[in-house]
This record gives structure tokens, C-alpha cells and sequence, in this order.
């Protein structure tokens, strides 16, 4: 059954959150530290000797296809009261055959393991893995949106993943 594919393909580097990895005492402060904030739930931002703070978020690197949809806003640089900030919103497209292949669907549900949190690491060719652009974190540009699409022949196609960036400044 022919499923389409992806026309102009990048292999993508997705930093998925470890969950367990970032649960674990990041701090060496006791059985009642995690690497979770208690009041927000986000992941902690740790201290470090600069005074800016790491993040506690334990992560495993992916590599795999994926097509840009609309790269409206991928590089915007934006002032602002406190300083410039570069604001990221785009759409990147999985095929499921891709997804399947690679082991990233649930057996259980069926659905995609890539989801709402996940951050975008790097952009390579898809050809030989030359490095496009690596993605700077902070502020990082995480994954807000995972929603299949139904199409050729009755079948799931393509998976729409929506992201942006977290500016840690106001705009």
C-alpha cells in the first residue's frame, strides 16, 4: 500500500525527556528532591557557578526524518525591553513509516512517542549528516503540538508536530 513519503527530507535530533533520568536526585539532596520543581512541575534549574542555572532535565537523543511545513518564524530576531529575543514557531512533518520503523509508536496505544515537551537538539542533511544549524538551549525549541493526519488510501500518514520556542525574557 503506498503511503507517500516526505519530499524534502532533514534528519531531525529530537532531546526526548527522560522521565525517569530526570526523577532521579539530581543534586545529591536527599530521597525528596527530584529533578521537578514541586509547585510548577517543570523540570528544576539547578545551580551553577556562573549564576545562570542548568536544567535537571535528563534527555535521550533521536535522529530521524522529518520535513519542515512552514518555516515562517525560524530565525526572527525581536526586540524587546530587556534585550533582543529570537522567537521560533514552525511545523515539522513525521511520516509514520518512519516513526514505525524506528520503534517510536506505542504497541499499546498506537500513538506516536513523540510528544508535547520534546526539544529540537540539531538539523542535519538527511543525505550524508552534515550538520545544518544546532538548536540553542536556552532558549530551546520545544515541541507543543503531535497530531496524526489521515490520507492516501484510509492510512495514517504523517505525523504534525507544532514547536516553539521558550524565551526565557517578555516581549
Amino acid at each position: 500500500m503506498f503511503r507517500g513519503r516526505l519530499i524534502f527530507p532533514f534528519s531531525i535530533e529530537l532531546a526526548q525527556l527522560n522521565l525517569a533520568g530526570t526523577a532521579a536526585d539530581p543534586d545529591g539532596g536527599g530521597p525528596l528532591t527530584s529533578g521537578y520543581d514541586p509547585d510548577f512541575r517543570e523540570t528544576r534549574i539547578l545551580p551553577t557557578s556562573d549564576r545562570i542555572g542548568a536544567s535537571a532535565r535528563a534527555e535521550t537523543l533521536i535522529k530521524l526524518p522529518g520535513q519542515f511545513g512552514s518555516t515562517q518564524s525560524l530565525s526572527a530576531l525581536l526586540e524587546a525591553q530587556n534585550g533582543n529575543l529570537s522567537p521560533t514557531e514552525f511545523e515539522i512533518l513525521f511520516h509514520f513509516r518512519d516513526l514505525e520503523r524506528l520503534g517510536l509508536i506505542d504497541t499499546v496505544t498506537g500513538t506516536a512517542k513523540i510528544k508535547v515537551g520534546d526539544r529540537l537538539n540539531a538539523i542535519y542533511q538527511c543525505c550524508d549528516g552534515t550538520l545544518i544549524q544546532k538548536i540553542k538551549n536556552p532558549p530551546g525549541c520545544f515541541c507543543t503540538k503531535a497530531s496524526p493526519s489521515f490520507g492516501l488510501h484510509n492510512a495514517r500518514n504523517l505525523l504534525i508536530t507544532a514547536w516553539k520556542s521558550r524565551d526565557p525574557g517578555q516581549s
